[in-house]
């Protein structure tokens, strides 16, 4: 069929709807274009270059060959909570239960490199994740889970230096060799500064760490991924989807820009770079935002930095639904909002996957809420049929049409952020963080307007009893962490402890030197995190936020 004979049938489709739409006016908040046509896509000559085939550049329909047909993706649930012992009581029921990796929480004193005993810790021991002090609480957290066996995720960014030492730490006293351990650190401290808040040291140490990080693994653990650049974040403080991957694949370049001034090549690390995408509620449009982020990288990769590996262009992803999405009102609803958002990210084709539980809105969750997150997975895994061909969506006028705009969206971002000298001199000037908090409250005006319906928040409500059997971390688990923290620093080797600080403060003050090797040998020592931190805090400094508006 011609152009011209489409267009005709559209000119004439358009003249018809006329009067249905005066009889009945179509919601708000739709996007502009109600119908799409071949005309909104490419066309057979732009194929291969633009979508292309699973496995190939660009990477459009997935990165690999066969996608969920051979191998499904790792259902990796986040859990993390209280000490680490009730942890890892948590970790293997899920393992029994069928999950294929696990995904580590941590409390907010670890998060931002305290010890459970320092002041500024009191209150928060425990309560969004779980208390890590020493290489102690780590061995405790994997007792009794083979690490050459599981995959292991930690959510870690500002110290994540320090979790993965303790992590290699414990697989040496298991008899397993770094070489053998697969996983990822977060280890993404640039959405940190624009997004999360979870940083410890300003930006220019922050990324000698991160890419010392890459060096130390690319020579001693190469089968872990050294990164996860997380646009999850960035997409929960409030961004549009196209801000979620322009941001975070701006982050991206920075990391390799950064890898590549210390002496790194390409090709060497850049394999083992993973993505964190968000899994939001707009199906569709979250499909086409997973393919044009493939799409966008793998030109980056290869246009940008010259990689020559199809492993260095392609972006692997794990995917989170979105807790930014759960309510606290009628909380079982976000079962069906967490199937939703598993299937968009399925069917945009993730490598791993995590599904919130239906009463994150208001706690830690419940066992019986994590199983039916998880049983959700393995649902849309084996009944649904999502996952029996690749990239089925493709070819969709509207699908395709949407990975095209976002794709050029996106591309409008990064050109902004180069033109402004790059993602670190971005977030230093404020841009990005300005961007979100723009997009965040658009977001909120629709939904106190009523232009955008939150189903049981700004319609349909209903009168609710008060839930019950939310899991609550009591106040005695920080007290009996730092019980536990204190007998440990009694029975350890004090004076290595002060021996490998002290070599560590130096090789802090030594630009050139990698500091892996230094925080390995500390954590071996049974120093705390806190102490680790507390020296690189005496050479880097800390950073302070500011917002340019």
């Amino acid at each position: 069929m011609s152009n011209e004979k489409i267009q005709a049938g559209l000119e004439k489709y358009n003249a018809s709807v006329e009067k249905t739409v005066a009889r009945f006016p179509e919601r708000g908040n739709l996007p502009e274009q109600r119908l799409y046509t071949p005309l909104d896509v490419k066309g057979v000559d732009e194929y291969v270059e633009q979508i292309g085939y699973p496995g190939m550049y660009p990477f459009t329909r997935g990165v690999q060959p066969t996608m969920y047909r051979g191998r499904f993706w790792t259902m990796r649930m986040y859990a993390g909570f209280s000490t680490a012992k009730e942890s890892n009581a948590r970790y293997r029921q899920l393992i029994a239960s069928g999950a294929t990796g696990l995904s580590c929480a941590f409390d907010l004193p670890t998060q931002i490199g305290y010890d459970s005993d320092d002041p500024i810790s009191e209150g928060e021991v425990g309560k969004v994740g779980v208390a890590i002090d020493s290489l102690a609480d780590m061995e405790t957290l994997f007792d009794q889970i083979d690490l050459g066996k599981v995959s292991t995720s930690m959510t870690i960014n500002a110290p994540a230096s320090v979790l993965l030492a303790m992590y290699i730490a414990v697989a040496e006293k298991q008899g397993v060799p770094a070489s053998e351990l697969k996983g990822t650190i977060q280890n993404d401290i640039l959405k940190e500064y624009a997004a999360r808040g979870t940083y410890i040291f300003p930006p220019r140490p922050s990324m000698r760490l991160i890419t010392n990080i890459f060096e130390y693994c690319s020579q001693n653990v190469p089968k872990w991924n050294t990164i996860s650049i997380s646009g999850y974040h960035i997409r929960e403080a409030g961004s549009t989807a196209s801000q979620e991957i322009a941001f975070t694949i701006a982050d991206g370049i920075a990391y390799c820009e950064a890898a590549i001034k210390a002496g790194l090549k390409i090709d060497d690390f850049a394999g083992r770079l993973s993505f964190f995408w968000n899994a939001h509620n707009n199906v569709l449009e979250e499909v086409a935002k997973f393919r044009a982020s493939r799409r966008v990288w793998a030109k980056v990769m290869k246009e940008r930095f010259h990689a020559e590996k199809p492993k260095s262009m392609m972006l692997r992803v794990h995917t989170q639904t979105a807790g930014s999405m759960l309510t606290a009102q009628q909380y079982n609803n976000n079962i069906v909002r967490v199937a939703l958002q598993t299937a968009a990210a399925v069917m945009g084709g993730t490598q791993s996957l995590h599904t919130n539980s239906r009463d994150e809105a208001l706690a830690l969750p419940t066992t019986e809420s994590v199983t039916i997150a998880l049983r959700t997975q393995q649902i849309v895994a084996y009944e649904s049929g999502l996952a029996d061909v690749i990239d089925p969506l493709a070819g969709s006028y509207y699908v395709e049409a949407m990975t095209d705009r976002i794709e050029k969206e996106a591309w409008e971002y990064i050109n902004k952020i180069d033109e402004i000298g790059g993602a670190v001199a971005a977030i230093e000037k404020g841009y990005i963080q300005k961007e979100i908090h723009d997009s965040a409250y658009a977001w909120q005006k629709d939904v106190e307007s009523g232009a955008r319906v939150i189903v049981g928040v700004n319609k349909f409500q209903m009168e609710e009893e008060p839930p019950k059997g939310l899991l609550k971390i009591d106040a005695s688990v920080g007290v009996a962490q730092c019980e536990r923290l204190h007998a440990m620093k009694a029975q350890r080797d004090n004076a290595a402890v002060e021996k490998a600080l002290a070599d560590l403060k130096a090789a802090c003050e030594d630009e050139n030197e990698n500091l892996m090797p230094h925080i390995l040998n500390a954590v071996r020592t049974y120093a705390t995190l806190g102490e680790i931190c507390g020296v690189m805090r005496q050479v880097f400094g800390e950073y302070e936020a500011h917002v340019s508006l």
